[in-house]
C-alpha cells in the first residue's frame, strides 16, 4: 500500500479458517489434570475444557464480525504500515477528534461499547457539546493491522504512526486516550509531539514509566511502598510479561499452533486483571471473551502481539532530568488495576489536571465499565475544547 491511502474495510474471515479452528479445537490434546489446584497454577483446566467445547460447537464468529462491520472501518497506509481502524464521526456541533487505543490481551472489541457513548453522547444521557470523532486503531501486530516483519515496532514508533494516521484522517490536532499499551502509545505521542495533543487521558500508568528522581531519598513513603508492591506483583504475577519480553519467538509458536493454548494464555489474564472476584463469567459472557480470542486466532497475531513486550523493554518510558510530559493529563484510577502508583509518583512526570478514583472496575476499563470511563473522558476534555 502506498503512503497516504485510505480504503474502506469489512471483516470477512474465510470459512476455511473457521473450519480449521473448529477442527483444532475438537482435537485438543489435554494434559493430565492435577486434582484440587483450580486456578492456583494458571488456568483452571475444567473451566477451559467447557470454554473450548463452547468455542467449537456454539460460538458464532459471524455475529461478532457483524458487530465490527456495523461500524465504519478503514485500512490506512502510513509509511509502509497498513493500520486498521474504526472511525466513527461524532454527533454534535463540534466533535473533538479522539484516538482511543487498546492493549494486550485486548483488541478493538474492548472498545465497541464505549465508541457510541463518546461519538453520540446525547443518545447515552450526555450533552452534544461533549461529542468526539472516535478513532480506534488496531495496534500493528494486532487484529487486522499489518504484522511487523522486522524488529523496532515499539510504542515510540507507534506514536509516530498514530500522528500520521490522524493526519490522514484529517486531524492535525487531537486528543488521546488509552489503557495498557494504549497508555504507553498515547504518552509517547505526548512526549514526542505535544503540539498535536489537546490532552491526554489514561486509565493505566505505563508499566515502564519512570519519572526522573534524583535519589531514592527523595521518594515519599507512599511511593516507596508502591515500588515494593510493584516488585512483589511482578514476582508473583509477572511471569507472562517476562517471557513475552525475553522469548516471544518461542511462546509465539505455541500460541499460533494451539487455539486452546491461546485461550488459556489470554483468558487467565483477563480473569486475573478484571474486577470479577475470580468469577470471569460474572463480568463477561463466554461469547464476549471468545470474540476477542478468536480475533487473535483468525488474524494470526498471537506471536506478533506478544513481541510488543520485547520492544517496550528495549524502549522504556523513562524520563530524563527535568523532563516532563507537559500535555494536560487526566487519570481514571480503577480500583482493581494493579499495581497502580500514587498520585505523587504520577505527578513527577505528568501534568495531572484530573484524578478520578473510580468505585469499581479493573484493567479493562472500556470493556468492564464503559459508562464510567466515557463520563470521565467527557468531563476531562470539556474545559480543553
Amino acid at each position: 500500500m502506498e503512503r497516504r491511502t485510505i480504503e474502506p474495510f469489512r471483516a470477512s474471515v474465510p470459512e476455511r479458517v473457521l473450519a480449521d479452528l473448529r477442527e483444532r479445537l475438537a482435537g485438543t490434546r489435554w494434559p493430565e489434570p492435577v486434582a484440587g489446584v483450580g486456578w492456583s497454577e494458571g488456568v483452571d483446566q475444567a473451566w477451559l475444557r467447557r470454554v473450548v467445547t463452547h468455542w467449537e460447537r456454539r460460538f458464532d464468529w459471524r455475529a461478532h464480525e457483524a458487530r465490527l462491520n456495523a461500524l465504519p472501518q478503514f485500512l490506512v497506509g502510513v509509511g509502509d504500515t497498513r493500520i486498521h481502524c474504526i472511525h466513527l464521526r461524532g454527533r454534535g456541533p463540534k466533535p473533538m477528534p479522539l484516538i482511543l487505543t487498546h492493549g494486550w490481551p485486548g483488541s478493538v472489541f474492548e472498545m465497541l461499547a464505549i465508541i457510541p457513548m463518546l461519538a453520540d453522547p446525547v443518545a447515552h444521557g450526555g450533552s452534544a457539546q461533549d461529542s468526539f470523532d472516535v478513532v480506534v486503531p488496531s495496534i500493528p501486530g494486532y487484529g487486522f493491522s499489518d504484522r511487523p516483519t522486522s524488529p523496532g515496532m515499539s510504542n515510540s514508533v507507534m506514536a509516530d504512526l498514530w500522528v500520521g494516521l490522524m493526519e490522514q484522517l484529517g486531524y492535525s490536532g487531537f486528543a488521546a486516550q488509552g489503557g495498557d499499551w494504549g497508555a504507553g502509545i498515547s504518552t509517547w505521542i505526548a512526549r514526542k509531539a505535544p503540539e498535536r495533543l489537546v490532552g491526554l487521558h489514561l486509565n493505566y500508568i505505563p508499566g515502564s514509566f519512570r519519572p526522573w528522581v534524583e535519589s531514592e531519598a527523595a521518594l515519599g513513603a507512599e511511593e516507596r511502598a508502591f515500588l515494593a508492591d510493584n516488585a512483589r506483583w511482578f514476582e508473583e504475577e509477572g511471569a507472562y510479561g517476562h517471557l513475552q519480553a525475553t522469548r516471544p519467538g518461542t511462546l509465539g509458536i505455541a500460541l499460533t499452533d494451539s487455539p486452546a493454548g491461546l485461550a488459556a494464555w489470554i483468558l487467565e489474564k483477563v480473569r486475573a486483571w478484571a474486577d470479577c472476584d475470580g468469577d470471569i463469567e460474572s463480568r463477561f459472557s463466554l461469547d464476549e471473551l471468545l470474540a476477542n480470542v478468536t480475533l487473535y486466532w483468525v488474524t494470526n497475531t498471537a506471536a506478533s502481539s506478544v513481541r510488543l513486550y520485547r520492544e517496550s523493554k528495549l524502549t522504556p518510558l523513562q524520563l530524563g532530568p527535568g523532563e516532563r510530559i507537559r500535555v494536560p493529563m487526566g487519570y481514571a484510577h480503577f480500583p482493581l488495576e494493579a499495581p497502580s502508583p500514587p498520585r505523587r509518583w504520577v505527578e513527577r512526570g505528568y501534568e495531572v489536571r484530573r484524578w478520578t478514583d473510580m468505585p469499581r472496575g479493573g484493567h479493562f476499563a472500556a470493556w468492564e465499565e464503559p459508562e464510567l470511563l466515557a463520563q470521565d473522558i467527557r468531563e476531562f476534555f470539556r474545559p480543553l475544547r
